[in-house]
Parts: structure tokens; sequence; C-alpha cells
């Protein structure tokens, strides 16, 4: 049995995390903690978890949790829980972070989007947390750095393309998220009058999501070049991103799709599917699934791939599963095999 702490259990990935770790047969909740919520009971704060938990929001502690845990979740923003990472590595824990402070190799990288890095000594250390990809590392670390919600999709629709060279180093990613993804704390432009019946695009040719998906697609080819836009679509919860790539020579549909379907092969969570059959967040919602469909325009030689996902789930609580169940040495599937809910 794995102890298991979560830091930031009240935010909405932290408590989605929390919710598919009850369900883990190997796992112990041990430690829950965020400075806002000290002394809230979790069920009270969130009642769909009433008769589930009883359990005490705690202050963010690192040596008092490693004292019941062996393994960290941080669920926090970037760069506000980088020193409490390093204390928990330190301490011999292992550690899942969700924040962007692990998920880039460059130092510099990272501080043209997020400013200085706090603790830079941890990026050698982490291994990207996209098991489609990294599988192989993610075992043997003591450190694994969450995805971002739209790099996962971006990412996985694209990278057998990459990878089997179908494509030109150039590609441009347009996504749909729900409004979970900003997380719970109130801003402006996700009050309910703000984003409903609306359609919206932010942080144009700058997301911080961007270096992510350039990063990983760029170890499978050549360097990539990534044009990123993302939109806030008045929903929960989903992401749908719709990747467009010219072909770098003649190709059919049929033969795109069984590019993707060996890349894919045995991969639990991966659904490719069958031509003429589109991804909606619906048919995600819920999962850790991650459904991909293809078209090619054969006017302007381009391939069309699109993939849905969970934002709250393959985008992030239930990739951080995914990946503490190979940390630990489960089946990967554990406590995530439950298929997506409808309507």
């Amino acid at each position: 049995m794995t102890r298991v702490a979560v830091f930031g259990a009240t935010g909405y990935g932290g408590v989605e995390l929390v919710r598919l770790l009850l369900d883990h047969p190997e796992v112990e909740l041990t430690y829950l903690a965020r400075h806002s919520t000290v002394g809230e009971n979790i069920a009270q704060f969130y009642q769909h978890l009433g008769g589930a938990i009883d359990m005490e929001i705690q202050e963010i502690d690192v040596p008092a949790a490693s004292e019941v845990a062996d393994l960290m979740f941080f669920c926090l923003p970037h760069a506000v829980g980088a020193e409490y990472v390093a204390e928990a590595l330190e301490l011999g824990n292992k550690v899942l972070d969700f924040s962007a402070d692990c998920r880039l190799k460059s130092a510099g990288v990272y501080e043209q989007y997020y400013g200085e890095h706090p603790r830079p000594d941890l990026l050698e250390q982490a291994v990207y947390g996209l098991p489609e990809l990294h599988r192989e590392d993610i075992p043997s670390t003591q450190l694994t750095a969450v995805p971002g919600c739209y790099p996962t999709s971006a990412i996985l629709a694209l990278a057998p393309a990459v990878d089997a060279g179908l494509i030109e180093p150039n590609v441009i990613v347009d996504s749909k998220s729900g409004v979970s993804g900003a997380g719970r704390k109130l801003s402006l432009t996700t009050h309910y009058t703000e984003c409903n019946e609306s359609v919206a695009a932010y942080a144009i040719a700058k997301h911080r999501h961007t270096p992510e998906m350039v990063q990983e697609l760029s170890t499978l080819g050549p360097e990539m070049m990534v044009t990123f836009t993302p939109h806030l679509i008045p929903m929960n919860r989903g992401i749908l991103s719709t990747c467009y790539a010219q072909l770098a020579g003649a190709t059919s549909l049929t033969d795109a799709l069984e590019v993707y379907r060996d890349f894919y092969d045995g991969e639990p969570f991966i659904r490719v599917l069958d031509e003429g059959l589109v991804p909606a967040t619906k048919h995600v919602s819920g999962s850790n699934f991650c459904d991909i469909g293809l078209a090619i325009d054969e006017n302007a030689g381009r391939l069309i791939a699109v993939a849905a996902i969970d934002n709250l789930i393959k985008g992030l609580a239930g990739a951080a599963v995914q990946c503490m169940n190979l940390m630990i040495g489960c089946d990967e599937t554990t406590a995530l095999s439950r298929y997506p809910f409808w309507p």
C-alpha cells in the first residue's frame, strides 16, 4: 500500500485527483493540504464526496506529510510549489507535480513564458509525464512533471505523424477548452455572464503551453514550429484540439490511420477512430481516454488531426494517476478504467 499526500487538494485538479484515488486499491490517502482551506473537511467543502472520505485539510507542511506519506502530489500554481517539491525529494518521497515548473527542459525557455525559475535544478531530474511517449522513463524517476492539458491533446494528436515523417515541421493547433481549465479561482473572464453564450480566443501566439508542444514533438523528429490558439468555451470540462499540418508527401487517409494505429498499438487510453468518425468532448467526459480522428484535405495537401480529452482527467488528474501507477509498479489502468458518462 502506497501512502499518498495531496497538496492543493481543494482546487479542481486536486479534488478530481482525490476522487480518483479513493477508488485505488493500492493507495491510502493520508494527508490533504492547502493554505486557504485549512481546517475544512474536504467532504463538506465538496459535498459530492460525502460518505467517501472524512479528512480535514492541513497546512502545507512537507516534513509533516513525509512522516505519513511515501508519494506526494503537488497541485499548486506555477512557481509556488517548486521549493516544496525540492523539499519532498530531499526527504526521499516520490513526487508528481501538476505545475509547469518541471515540464520544460530549458530554464531559459521557462523564463520566456513564466519568469525566473525558482528551482532550475529540478529540470534535470524530471520526466515529462506522458506515458505514451515516456513510459520507459517514468517507473524509475522520483519526479514526474504532469503535462499541461492543452499539450496532452495536441501532442497525442500529432505525435504519430511527426514520428513517421508524414508532415512538415510547421503545425497549427486550434484548441477549445471548458471553463474548469482556468481553475477554481475567480476571474472576470470565467464569470457566468462573461463566458456564457460566447466563445473567445486568448493568449494568441503567446500561450504558456506552446513550448511543451514544441519540446515533446521535436523529440520525435525535426525541430517543430507550433502556432497555438486556445479558446474558452462555455462548458464545464473537456478539450477539443484540431491540428493542421502540411503533408510531407502523398499520403492516403487509410495509410495515415494505419500509422496512428501502429503508433498507439496497446495504448490503454488512446482510441483512434475509424474513417469518417469525429471526436467530441462528450465522448470522453469523465474518462482518461483520448479520442483521435483524422481527415486529409486533398486540395490543400493537409493532414487534420482532431483529439478530444477531459481536461481534468486525461489532461491532469487522470494522467497523474496513470503516471503514479507506473512509479509504484501498479497496472497502469488501475482506478482509471471507467468509461465516459453519458449524456
